[in-house]
């Protein structure tokens, strides 16, 4: 399961998602977090879903990729449905269970917020799939350029978050190997109590932590022999254009949010 995580990973392709601005994408996220608590009903519910689906559409991510890959994610949506199934009460008495009740309030609130995080987990990882982790440093340098004339260090925040989703993938790939060796050597990581199986984690940890000092340390050294010395003074090989189809995806977004909040009453 951890080789198919996809949070972090880039995707090269040419679909409508991938030709954005970086910056575009940036904003388009920022904004939908916002959007998805504009519903409130079965309706508005069904139409950022519907949203979110679509996206995914544009993206040219097969749905079978993303669910294989955001598998782990999913059982936590999962679980938190039953969660509220089980302890939320209110409305009819769905099934009578020995333990308890299933009531219609605990089903309605556990498929709003199933729906709400399903669409949120899915739409920023469209963005690192469809973004290469360059193109994110440029977009949230230049969009966060006029905090520059307050001394925030923008530059440098742009790149720890560039580095940090780069790790991501490099860390798990990194996990799933030491997981192997230590199976190998006759590690049993699945059976036994909760008490046993964190105790068997521990030696996970110690390689894994070693292996990220030493990546990192790596990486300090190779930005400071090509001479890195932060963002003053340095100029783009690369340019961000913004387009017409930039413009259109944030308007659909408003367009949306303007659905969202007709049909919440």
């Amino acid at each position: 399961m951890l080789e198919k995580m996809i949070i972090g990973r880039y995707i090269p392709g040419t679909s409508f998602v991938h030709r954005l601005d970086p910056r575009s994408k940036l904003l388009f996220i920022f904004f939908f977090i916002f959007l998805v608590f504009l519903a409130n009903n079965p309706l508005t519910y069904t139409l950022l879903l519907a949203f979110t689906l679509f996206i995914v559409k544009l993206s040219g991510i097969r749905f079978t990729y993303l669910y294989n890959g955001l598998k782990i994610i999913f059982y936590l949506i999962a679980f938190m449905f039953l969660m509220h199934v089980i302890f939320t009460k209110g409305g009819s008495v769905l099934i009578q269970l020995p333990f308890g009740t299933i009531e219609e309030e605990g089903v309605r609130q556990g498929l709003f917020i199933s729906i709400r995080f399903f669409s949120l987990i899915v739409v920023t990882t469209i963005l690192t799939l469809t973004t290469s982790p360059i193109s994110i440093t440029d977009g949230v340098e230049l969009l966060l350029g006029p905090l520059k004339a307050i001394n925030v260090p923008v530059h440098e925040l742009a790149l720890m978050m560039s580095i940090s989703l780069r790790f991501i993938p490099t860390l798990m790939d990194e996990t799933d190997k030491i997981v192997k060796a230590q199976v190998a050597r006759g590690s049993d990581l699945h059976t036994g109590s909760l008490k046993e199986r964190l105790q068997a984690v521990v030696p996970l940890l110690v390689p894994l932590f070693v292996s990220a000092f030493k990546r990192a340390g790596d990486l300090a050294t190779a930005m400071e022999v090509r001479g890195y010395r932060g963002g003053e003074g340095r100029t783009r090989y690369r340019q961000l254009t913004w387009r017409w189809q930039d413009t259109a995806a944030l308007l659909s977004l408003f367009v949306v949010a303007g659905l969202l909040i007709y049909f919440r009453h």
